[in-house]
Order: structure tokens, then C-alpha cells, then sequence
């Protein structure tokens, strides 16, 4: 078994047109715009080498347009009623890649790159800029020509159990090793103090820290974010190593220094922290190298959720407007 999870990444990455999940392959467009994921390539890397932390908010821009109405790029539609005016994606950073990329594609290959699979292979070069793995992305998505602020509201949340966190990736067709695998994006992520001060000064209006944070990381963070501070100032999901894809986020995760509740969480259920424990073994070698092949496998899968293709959906001329 170990021969094909190392074999399959390997294919995937010499570019050879893999069919994926729900209709959608590696190499869709290699005749229609050759250079279609060039051009988004360049465009990310342009946009990290300016600003490292850019790779974040384009993972977890795709992560939201998956979880609602699937992958076709609804997220990115501009409107005081649209799913990126949601409470839960107010924070959310990188339309201007995306926009930049479309405008870009438009102009060697009018109407033919859906916005969609433009934020897919987005999501994919973050990652390996940030020394994470690659893969072959499936693409063929078109984009979505509804976009609800309402429909945001079920996206998964710092406050969610793990029970609750279960039934949302279940949902989607995602089991506990999906959920594991990719919440473990926040090696690169960051959030606002505002998501989880109560944890630091008043958890469970109890007036006193959550008993599962680390004392020495406590008195860390609640430097970083003290009471009644700025609300709205970022901090680190993994202060070990913010800028590099690793395991380094499960680690903390099993020394009681995560960030999130959520994250923490993992650690209280046996199922999940079963899977924490395994890619928490050791930043790299087998353990580490397991984390990045379950990840791209993981993110192919979350990718082809309820996606769109054939004459389903259109493809955007702008990705911040509907046709």
C-alpha cells in the first residue's frame, strides 16, 4: 500500500491527464489554453513573493467556495448579499490573485478558464510555495451563477465540537481523516484575536483560561492578545513555523498549543487524535511525507465537491460577477 500512496503523487505530478473525481481531469484545458496554469502559477508567485502569507488566504478562499454550494468559484462573486459578505468570510483574503489571474487568461483565452479551477490550482501553488506538496489538479469546473450570503452561515466555525465538525465534513462527503488532513491547512493559516480571546479570559463564562491550553503557550498568547486588546490583530495558527507547510500544526496540537478550539479539540476525541498522533511523529520522514501525500489526496477529493461541468454553470468573463 505505501508503494501506490508514494506512486500516485508521482503520476499526478508528471502532468499526464488523470481523470478525477465527478468528471473533472488533469489536463483539461491542455489544448483549449495551454498555458492557462502557468499563467495562475506565476501570478501566486508573484503575489508570495511579495506577501508569504497571501498562500493562506488563497487555501482557505478555496476552502470556503468548496463548503458552500461546491467548488465553482461562488465565493468570489461581489455583492452586499453574496457568500463573501457572510459573517464567516468577512475575513477572507486573495480575490485580488484571482482577479488579476482572470484578467490575465481573458485576454489569451477569452471565456475558456472557469474561475473556479482558476482558484483550485491557486490553492495547489500556495501550497507549494510554501514548501508544501504538489499535485495535478483535475480541472473542468465551471462557475456557479448563485451565490448566497445565507447559505455561508453552516460553514465550519472556531467554536465547533468535534462532534459538530464531524457532521459538517460528513456532509460533503468527507470522513475524519479528510477532517484531520485538511485542517491541517493551518500549519500556514492565521486568525484574528477575536476568535479565540474567550479561551485566554473567560472560557465557558467561567472567568478563568480553557484547561487544555499549554501554560507557557497561555501566557504567550495572551501577550499577543490581551484583554479588551485589538480584537482584530492576526496571529499564527502554527507560531513554530507560520510560513512553511509541515507537521509542526499537529504537534501543537498534541502539546495543548492550539490556537483554535476547534484545532484543539482534535486532541480530545480519540478517533481524530489517533490521526493527529500519527502525522504529529516527526516533521519529516515518514510521518511528515504521509501528511503531504494524505493532503494532496484529500484536497483532490474536497475539490469535486458538487462541482459543476458540461453545460452545468457558465464560465466567468469576470470572476466577481455573473455572466
Amino acid at each position: 500500500m505505501e508503494a501506490i500512496f508514494v506512486l500516485m503523487p508521482l503520476i499526478l505530478l508528471m502532468g499526464i491527464p488523470v481523470q478525477g473525481q465527478a468528471g473533472l481531469r488533469v489536463g483539461f484545458y491542455s489544448s483549449s489554453c495551454p498555458k492557462a496554469e502557468s499563467i495562475v502559477r506565476s501570478t501566486v508567485e508573484a503575489n508570495f513573493n511579495r506577501d508569504p502569507t497571501i498562500a493562506a488566504g488563497l487555501l482557505r478562499l478555496h476552502f470556503h467556495d468548496c463548503f458552500v454550494q461546491g467548488c465553482d468559484g461562488s465565493i468570489l462573486i461581489n455583492g452586499k448579499d453574496a457568500e463573501r459578505s457572510a459573517l464567516p468570510n468577512l475575513g477572507l483574503r486573495g480575490f485580488e490573485v484571482i482577479d488579476d489571474t482572470k484578467t490575465q487568461l481573458e485576454a489569451v483565452c477569452p471565456g475558456v478558464v472557469s474561475c473556479a479551477d482558476i482558484l483550485a490550482v491557486a490553492a495547489r501553488d500556495a501550497v507549494d510555495l510554501s514548501d508544501g506538496p504538489s499535485w495535478g489538479v483535475p480541472t473542468g469546473r465551471r462557475d456557479g451563477r448563485v451565490s448566497s450570503s445565507s447559505d455561508a452561515l453552516t460553514l465550519p466555525s472556531p467554536l465547533d465540537s468535534i462532534a459538530v465538525q464531524r457532521q459538517k465534513f460528513a456532509g460533503k462527503g468527507l470522513d475524519d481523516h479528510d477532517l484531520v488532513t485538511l485542517v491541517g491547512a493551518h500549519t500556514i493559516g492565521q486568525t484574528d484575536c477575536r476568535f479565540f480571546s474567550y479561551r485566554l479570559y473567560n472560557y465557558t463564562t467561567t472567568g478563568n483560561s480553557d484547561p487544555t491550553i499549554d501554560q507557557t503557550f497561555l501566557t504567550q498568547l495572551q501577550t499577543m492578545c490581551p484583554k479588551n486588546g485589538d480584537g482584530t490583530k492576526r496571529v499564527a495558527l502554527d507560531m513554530n513555523s507560520q510560513l512553511k507547510f509541515d507537521v509542526s500544526y499537529f504537534k501543537n496540537v498534541r502539546d495543548g498549543k492550539g490556537v483554535l478550539e476547534s484545532d484543539q479539540r482534535l486532541w480530545g476525541d480519540d478517533a481524530t487524535q489517533k490521526i493527529v498522533q500519527n502525522y504529529a511523529g516527526t516533521i519529516r520522514g515518514i510521518f511528515g511525507l504521509r501528511f503531504d501525500n494524505d493532503f494532496q489526496e484529500a484536497m483532490v477529493k474536497m475539490s469535486s465537491i458538487d462541482v459543476k461541468i458540461g453545460t452545468d454553470g457558465e464560465v466567468r468573463k469576470v470572476c466577481s460577477k455573473f455572466n
